[in-house]
């Protein structure tokens, strides 16, 4: 007994004793603040977590599967975006809390909570004084940052709330949507100062000048655009139209601004396209040029862009990008999960720079000869070259040709071929639509066990040369336009479009270049809801469905619906999530939701 009040007087005398001193100890598994914000590194590794925020690229379900551009293969988790059945609180693979984590980076939530980080970052730049050379390029690449994800709130909602400081429990949470215009001009503002912070040229997994300019570009570009002043067209009666477009201003300013801010990027003068003289000596050269924009790890083309391993991703193995285990033919033990549609296939021009059409008999008879190069670098057909097959599966097809068809056999019964839903291999990956996405796939690599380490591009110069045209075709100044389609046309080995096509007629066309040029690195989606053409183009997707009669060299062709569609208006925009709604009095709902 006289051991334990011996102790407990002890105990007492320690508590009672010990000074400030005794309690003021760093935690040992974590850095304190003071200790973060006085170290370059520990800076530097903070902003490097901001940057994992940053839409992914590679996936298994791209952006491209909720346009007109390609079908996820399983289907129902894309659905409700492609069938218009979006509402605050049933939105599919777009949810925040949606199993597959493709869209996870550009959820409401997680835009701000990387806005947060940025946020705390200039607070505590500001607190602690921080100055030097590392310090200050940290600065315009945290403001790149910002820009980039109030980019992504600002497209897929319009006006949103601008936040610049990172909130604590004590603060006042409900904060209002600002205006379309403000938010423009706040994005505006965050590039143009990471422009006058950032260097010419550096690693280009990290801001430059010239990625800040070229996402101001694309801004600028996205915000003049038919739906931001055309509210009354799709959103009568709504009342705040300055949340999700412009009211008032001159549009021929915005246009200027949008041209102005690209062709500030041309003239920085280092960036090119990649195999930007052309001069092909056959189709196949021109083809290999296009795929290899995308099959290697640097180019002058590229002006963001965002590298994928272990090294610099910390998901899981199975969310590391696998693009070619998620989207090569099922009989090649791939995925086939983002199936290019019979509509992006149809849109690649023929190599004398004419339309297809299966009306034509000798087009019909003969749909994949003599196309546009890129159709060959980026779609996979029946009768193409892939790759060889595994070895459990090469003896079936040693020469390694993607096989779509139906091949009928003596009794009159059908055999599909090895990369149809019904083949032998991995039916239940099988293509709907009857062709397979090559754009991004190297073939040297086996896919079913390997990664390829080629880099997301982010922002490529082949988009800002676009972006230049269309300004200037809005402007009424098409031989400018005609000039840099042209210069892409000729990387492609395709012809120049005719210096007759002016107005209407040039737009369509380039609208049509911009789709093939860019097609599956997310801007489709944006492109047909600004240029308000989404009720014209999201229809039921289209395949092919391809039949060799017994003893017959020729197949027949035939166009099947394979996926139903539909579009509403209020699809221009998301809907604000309801818990979002229901934590902030202060939110005002998208329209028709």
């Amino acid at each position: 007994m006289k051991r334990l009040y011996g102790l407990l007087v002890l105990l007492c005398f320690m508590l009672t004793a010990c000074n400030d001193d005794f309690l003021d100890v760093d935690p040992v598994d974590r850095y304190s603040d003071a200790v973060v914000w006085t170290d370059e590194s520990l800076i530097t590794s903070f902003v490097n977590n901001i940057y994992e925020g940053q839409k992914w690229g590679f996936h298994t379900v791209m952006l491209s599967s909720l346009c007109d551009e390609s079908m996820e293969v399983w289907a129902w988790e894309s659905q409700p975006v492609v069938m218009s059945e979006l509402s605050p609180s049933y939105q599919g693979i777009l949810a925040p809390n949606f199993w597959i984590i493709t869209f996870h980076n550009i959820t409401w939530t997680n835009l701000y909570k990387n806005i947060r980080a940025c946020n705390i970052f200039f607070e505590n730049a500001e607190k602690y004084a921080l100055e030097g050379d590392v310090v200050d390029k940290l600065k315009g690449e945290v403001h790149y940052l910002r820009a980039y994800f109030y980019y992504w709130l600002l497209s897929q909602w319009g006006g949103i709330p601008l936040i610049e400081k990172s909130f604590t429990p004590s603060d006042d949470l409900l904060v209002a949507r600002n205006t379309f215009e403000e938010t423009v001009d706040f994005i505006v503002k965050d590039l143009d100062e990471a422009a006058s912070i950032l260097p010419l040229n550096g690693d280009k997994a990290r801001a430059t000048k010239g990625a800040a300019m070229a996402l101001k570009a694309r801004v600028l570009l996205y915000a003049a655009s038919d739906l931001f002043v055309s509210q009354s067209l799709w959103a009568s009666g709504y009342e705040h139209p300055e949340l999700i477009g412009y009211v008032g201003g001159d549009r021929t300013e915005r246009w200027q601004r949008a041209k102005k801010a690209a062709k500030a990027v041309m003239d920085l003068g280092i960036y090119h396209l990649y195999g930007e003289n052309g001069g092909w000596k056959n189709r196949e050269e021109a083809t290999q040029n296009y795929a290899d924009i995308f099959l290697c790890h640097n180019s002058d083309e590229d002006i963001m862009v965002q590298y994928y391993d272990y090294v610099n991703h910390n998901s899981s193995d199975f969310q590391l990008p696998r693009v070619g285990l998620f989207n090569s033919p099922n009989g090649f033990h791939g995925w086939g999960g983002n199936t290019p549609t019979g509509q992006l296939v149809d849109s690649y021009e023929m190599a004398d720079g004419s339309k297809f059409s299966w009306d034509n008999p000798q087009q019909a008879a003969y749909p994949y000869q003599n196309r546009d190069p890129r159709f060959y670098a980026s779609i996979m057909y029946n009768g193409s070259y892939w790759r060889q097959r595994p070895d459990d599966t090469v003896g079936s097809d040693p020469e390694g040709i993607v096989q779509t068809a139906y091949y009928q056999q003596s009794d009159g019964s059908y055999t599909p071929g090895l990369d149809t839903r019904q083949g032998p291999i991995e039916d239940w990956n099988g293509s709907y639509t009857g062709y397979y996405m090559r754009k991004f796939l190297d073939p040297s690599v086996n896919h079913q066990y390997d990664k390829q380490p080629y880099p997301w591009r982010q922002i490529r110069y082949a988009e800002v040369l676009l972006n230049y045209a269309e300004a200037c075709i809005e402007l009424g100044e098409d031989a400018e336009a005609r000039k840099y389609i042209n210069m892409i046309r000729t990387r492609a080995g395709m012809p120049d479009i005719p210096d007759s096509e002016m107005g209407d007629v040039l737009k369509e066309h380039y609208r049509n270049e911009r789709k093939i040029e860019l097609a599956y690195e997310q801007h489709r989606y944006f492109d047909i809801r600004r240029w308000m053409i989404a009720p014209e183009v999201i229809k039921n997707v289209q395949g092919i469905d391809i039949r060799y009669p017994y003893g017959v060299t020729e197949p027949n062709y035939s166009i099947i619906d394979v996926q139903e569609r539909k579009w509403n208006d209020k699809s221009y925009l998301l809907p604000i999530y309801l818990d979002e709604m229901q934590k902030n009095d202060l939110l005002i709902q998208n329209p028709l939701y």
